[in-house]
């Protein structure tokens, strides 16, 4: 029987979970991508997977895509500023802001951009503009 979408999905979230390499999982949420392109989730974690390979601006164009399908998920809009930051472009803060109002409104959603920036810190220590978006979001 075929594998699902929905379940492609799941395990490359699992596998990503479990430690797997950025650059393993980079084609398979792409795929994903490809086979429902209009899944936010999957664009924001291919942006984030981008975004940990030093890809800035790979990352720039899924996280635009993920905040077109969905403009209310934070991690999406993390995700753009963190891409144009890494590639040196402006209009950072706007997304900044909604990504503020956003956790500022759901004790969940900030748990979830806690444990993500946590994550990123694990898998690239020395992440300047993750450092930035965190002082940004949780320390003002």
């Amino acid at each position: 029987m075929a594998e699902t979408i929905s379940d492609q999905f799941k395990e490359a979230v699992e596998r990503y979970q479990a430690g797997e390499e950025v650059t393993a999982l980079i084609p398979v949420f792409q795929e994903v991508c490809d086979r429902s392109p209009k899944s936010s989730a999957a664009w924001t974690c291919l942006a984030w997977l981008y975004l940990l390979n030093d890809s800035a601006n790979a990352a720039y164009k899924a996280a635009q895509k993920a905040v077109k399908l969905n403009p209310q998920d934070a991690q999406a809009r993390i995700n753009l500023a963190l891409a144009m930051l890494d590639s040196g472009q402006s209009g950072v803060r706007q997304h900044i802001e909604q990504a503020m109002q956003l956790i500022m409104i759901d004790s969940e959603v900030r748990d979830e951009i806690n444990q993500s920036i946590e994550d990123g810190f694990k898998r690239k220590p020395e992440w300047k503009s993750l450092q930035r978006v965190k002082n940004w979001l949780f320390e003002s």
